[in-house]
């Protein structure tokens, strides 16, 4: 496996609010705490001591019963205990319980939090440090996480269930597996053997990462959720929150930012057993959304107390409770999820919790041997390939082209005719004017008509070496979109079980650009 990079915004995939962050822009730094550098992570460890031992207790006791029934390996058993010690701490990343893994980058995302961990061990010898994927179990989108691409054909997973995926039984699963070509053991093991999709994405995971110490966290825990019932309390009684969020969106607007997420006056669902709706303020009481649930003040702050399974965050407060219960120092998202944690600075603020280094993912492409000797035959950039596909084959053939395409001296002579030829007119009768800027223009429009017919013509002629260079785009732009939130990664693990290994040799957690690996 052979790296290649290009910078981010080569891409033209990101926006300029991510770009800015990357690039450290003064006027976004009040909405973060310290920046994704390896000599940051020293002040982050120091104010992250703070976190309470009691936490790492319960945490403890919990993953526990969370792994317990599964063969787990001596890095994952290690990371476990070492949980409890005050030198131990936490980079996390997240990712919907997308069926089998779902796009490339739900990889990439946990390799980034791996090797984040190695390279920070290297720095900081005297902590431990531990790779967490957590689990959003409690998400509600189906639709979000049925699908995956592999070899070029879509595969969904039909299901009835309502509420909480994590909660979702596999059925159905195992007899996917039996669809999709070459070896799917590893799921149809993990899809055949668990109760819960929450369990089976926890056993493929740990299969599949395992070995590198990978902890899974599900947040759906009694347990862990009772450390966050002050925050649910304040956030349903009081709505502090949806007043600090506003607070930051408004600065970022007026920076010309726009803010991905929005607050609610409750940023809680009630969740039980089918049930994930939101939770909603009437006149003297509270409701859950489409049920005929409701409940007094009393009611719902006994059920806080008693019950804070029964409550799960949405977008706005979950960043908040994974700080809350994990000894973490850093998340690693996509540009999405980094913009949003930024309009979320003064909730933290607000609970006395540190607000975590956020890391980009890294972003990659892979290319297979066959699609990367088509691509060197072509002359391009690997720039070049992320431009629109018109213009790319446009640009391709004026490089390769014997013949001079372009009539733009044409064009430019043309015009400085006809400016002499109107200026004498004008002189003569400004009338004419009009009549000569009019002729001006439909000359310029039949050159350039002339202009893109043999551009055509040139294209038909080099009409093979197009087609090869459309194969190149289509492989990394699968139907147009990126090929890591397209294609599954079983479509170069299946023949190469070493893939994993390459990425987490080869990506470097710190390094924000974009990496093209050619297999």
């Amino acid at each position: 496996m052979h790296l290649h990079k290009i910078t981010l915004a080569d891409t033209h995939s990101f926006s300029t609010f991510f770009l800015d962050y990357i690039a450290q822009k003064e006027t976004l730094k009040n909405f973060y705490h310290r920046f994704p550098a390896i000599q940051n992570f020293g002040g982050q460890i120091a104010e992250k001591k703070s976190f309470p031992q009691q936490n790492r207790t319960t945490l403890f006791h919990s993953l526990t019963k969370q792994y317990e029934g599964m063969k787990i390996s001596s890095a994952v058993e290690s990371n476990l205990n070492s949980l409890k010690n005050t030198k131990t701490f936490t980079v996390t990343t997240g990712h919907q319980l997308c069926v089998f893994t779902g796009p490339l980058y739900f990889i990439y995302k946990i390799v980034t939090v791996v090797n984040a961990c190695q390279k920070l061990k290297v720095q900081y010898p005297e902590y431990n440090f531990v790779p967490v994927y957590w689990m959003a179990s409690e998400d509600h989108d189906y639709d979000e996480i049925k699908s995956f691409r592999l070899y070029g054909k879509k595969y969904s997973w039909e299901t009835n269930q309502t509420g909480a995926v994590g909660r979702f039984s596999p059925d159905g699963l195992p007899q996917l597996c039996q669809e999709l070509p070459g070896d799917v053991s590893v799921f149809k093991n993990a899809y055949a053997k668990n109760k819960t999709l929450a369990q089976a994405t926890r056993q493929f995971v740990n299969e599949l990462f395992g070995h590198e110490g990978l902890i899974v966290v599900d947040g759906d825990d009694h347990e862990l959720k009772k450390q966050f019932s002050q925050v649910m309390t304040e956030d349903v009684l009081s709505h502090l929150p949806k007043r600090l969020v506003e607070e930051k969106n408004k600065q970022l607007e007026a920076l010309g930012y726009h803010p991905q997420v929005f607050a609610r006056d409750i940023n809680f669902f009630y969740l039980d057993n089918t049930i994930r709706q939101r939770v909603e303020k009437k006149e003297d009481y509270f409701s859950v959304i489409e049920t005929n649930l409701k409940f007094s003040k009393s009611e719902i702050e006994k059920l806080i107390t008693n019950s804070p399974e029964k409550f799960s965050p949405n977008v706005i407060l979950r960043p908040l409770y994974q700080e809350t219960i994990l000894p973490n120092l850093a998340y690693a998202g996509g540009p999405a999820e980094v913009v949003y944690w930024l309009q979320l600075k003064g909730v933290f603020d607000h609970f006395k919790v540190p607000f975590p280094i956020l890391m980009p993912r890294n972003f990659a492409a892979v290319m297979d041997e066959p699609t990367w000797k088509k691509f060197q035959k072509s002359g391009l950039d690997l720039k070049d390939l992320f431009e629109e596909k018109n213009y790319l084959f446009n640009h391709w053939i004026v490089k390769n082209s014997s013949a001079d395409l372009s009539l733009q001296k044409e064009v430019t002579s043309a015009k400085q005719i006809f400016e002499t030829v109107k200026h004498r007119a004008s002189q003569i009768d400004p009338t004419l004017l009009k009549h000569a800027e009019a002729q001006i223009h439909r000359l310029t429009k039949a050159l350039e008509g002339i202009e893109q017919k043999m551009m055509r013509a040139e294209k038909r002629k080099q009409a093979d070496k197009l087609r090869q260079l459309e194969v190149v785009k289509d492989f990394l732009f699968p139907n147009g979109n990126p090929q890591e939130r397209t294609d599954n990664f079983l479509n170069f693990y299946q023949a190469n079980p070493q893939f994993i290994q390459k990425l987490i040799q080869h990506f470097d957690p710190f390094d924000f650009r974009f990496s093209i690996f050619e297999l």
